[in-house]
């Protein structure tokens, strides 16, 4: 209940963001619960990244 708007989280660089960043110590030290990894995602290329983040966009907030 720490999000009230729902949103996507693009992390771009897979290979390097996933060595600085520990979900498994974040979500021991309480500063993110598990389910919160479902709306994190990752890309390498401006193509990817652009279609997560419209996808997410439209389901959230709609296609206007």
């Amino acid at each position: 209940d720490k999000i009230r708007k729902k949103m996507s989280v693009l992390i771009y660089g897979t290979s390097y963001w996933k060595k600085v960043i520990n979900f498994d110590a974040l979500i021991e030290a309480g500063a993110i619960d598990r389910t919160h990894l479902d709306m994190v995602s990752f890309a390498d290329d401006p193509v990817t990244a652009f279609k997560f983040l419209t996808r997410g966009l439209r389901k959230n907030y709609g296609s206007k």
